[in-house]
C-alpha cells in the first residue's frame, strides 16, 4: 500500500488544500490520517483534505507526491474512488432535472419521490442508487438493449427506476416494499398517464423483487439488470455497497444478517446467469461472481 498526495491546489477557509489517497484500501487511509493526526472530519468518502501547512510534513512522513491528475488516476484505478454520481451533494440536483426531462408535467410528484429516496433511514436504498440505476438503464440503452421508441420502452423503465424503491421500509416480509412502491406507481401515475403504461411501469417495479423477468421481457431485464449493476463493480466500490446494505438493517443483529446475507447471496450465485440483457452479462457477470463469492467467503458461508 502506498498513500499518495497532491499539490495543493484546492482553495477552501481561507488556504489551499492537498487530496490525501490510499492506493489498497480506506482501512489503511485511515490509520496513516490517524498517525499523522488528520481530524476524522478532513475525510471526504475517498479522500482526506489537508491544508498546505502539512503537505511537506506529509511527504515527510511518507506519502508519494504526485500531480493531481496523477492522483485521480490513482485512485480510480484503486477502484476507491466515488464518483460524482454517488456523492449525495451532487445528486439531487441531477435527478430534478433527469425527473423534468422524463415527466415535465409533474413536478411536484418528482419531488415527492426524491424525498422518499432521501429519507434518513436509508443507505443504500438511497438516492444514489437511484441515479446509478438511471445511468445503467442509460448504458444499456445505448447498447441497443432496449427496443421501441424512447417515448415508449425507454420512459416506462425509467419511471419504474425511479418507483422501484420509493417506498422503503426495510422490514417485514420480502416483496412487501416492492409491492407498496408498485401501489404507488399506480395511484401516482393514473392521473398523468395511460392506463397500459402505467400498468406497465407497475410491473416492472413489481419485477425488481424477484429479478426475473421472463424469456423476451426486454424491458424487465433492462430494469432488472441495471438494478443489479452494483453487483458487478469493482471490489472495493462493491464493499462500500454491501457496507451499505448492512447499514440499512443495522436493526438486526450480526449472526442472523449473517446467515440471511448468506443466503441471498447463495440463490444469486446458483442462477446460471445474474444478468439477463448480453451486455450486463458481458460487462458485469465475471466481476459479480467474483464479489459475490468473496463476501460470501468473508461471511463465513462459503
Amino acid at each position: 500500500m502506498t498513500i499518495y498526495i497532491d499539490p495543493p491546489a484546492w482553495p477552501a477557509h481561507g488556504t489551499l488544500f492537498s487530496h490525501l489517497i490510499s492506493d489498497v484500501s480506506l482501512d489503511e487511509l485511515h490509520a496513516a490520517a490517524e498517525r499523522a493526526g488528520i481530524s476524522a472530519r478532513a475525510f471526504d468518502r475517498d479522500h482526506y483534505d489537508v491544508p498546505a501547512h502539512r503537505h511537506d510534513e506529509l511527504v515527510a512522513g511518507g506519502a508519494v507526491p504526485v500531480p493531481g491528475s496523477q492522483l485521480v488516476r490513482i485512485l480510480a484505478h484503486s477502484g476507491l474512488r466515488v464518483r460524482s454520481i454517488e456523492r449525495p451533494e451532487k445528486v439531487r440536483g441531477r435527478l430534478a432535472l433527469a425527473w423534468d426531462r422524463l415527466l415535465p408535467a409533474a413536478p411536484e410528484l418528482g419531488e415527492e419521490l426524491l424525498e422518499r429516496w432521501a429519507e434518513p433511514h436509508r443507505h443504500y436504498h438511497s438516492p444514489t442508487h437511484l441515479a446509478s440505476v438511471l445511468a445503467a438503464v442509460a448504458r444499456l440503452e445505448r447498447a441497443g438493449e432496449l427496443a421501441g421508441p424512447v417515448d415508449d420502452a425507454a420512459r416506462t423503465v425509467r419511471l419504474a427506476a425511479w418507483f422501484h424503491d420509493a417506498v422503503y421500509a426495510g422490514a417485514g416480509v420480502a416483496g412487501d416494499d416492492e409491492e407498496a412502491s408498485a401501489v404507488l406507481a399506480e395511484e401516482r401515475l393514473a392521473p398523468l398517464l395511460d392506463a397500459a403504461e402505467v400498468a406497465e411501469v407497475a410491473r416492472l417495479v413489481r419485477l425488481t423483487a424477484s429479478h426475473d423477468p421472463g424469456d423476451g421481457d426486454v424491458a424487465g431485464a433492462v430494469l432488472v439488470d441495471a438494478d443489479l449493476e452494483v453487483l458487478g463493480r469493482a471490489p472495493t466500490a462493491y464493499a462500500r455497497y454491501a457496507e451499505q446494505v448492512r447499514r440499512d438493517f443495522s436493526r438486526v443483529p450480526d449472526d442472523a444478517f449473517r446467515r440471511g446475507r448468506a443466503a441471498v447471496l447463495r440463490r444469486l450465485l446458483d442462477q446460471p446467469r445474474l444478468y439477463r440483457t448480453t451486455s450486463g452479462r458481458e460487462v458485469w457477470e465475471d466481476a459479480a461472481r467474483r464479489n459475490l463469492r468473496e463476501e460470501l467467503r468473508r461471511l463465513g458461508g462459503g
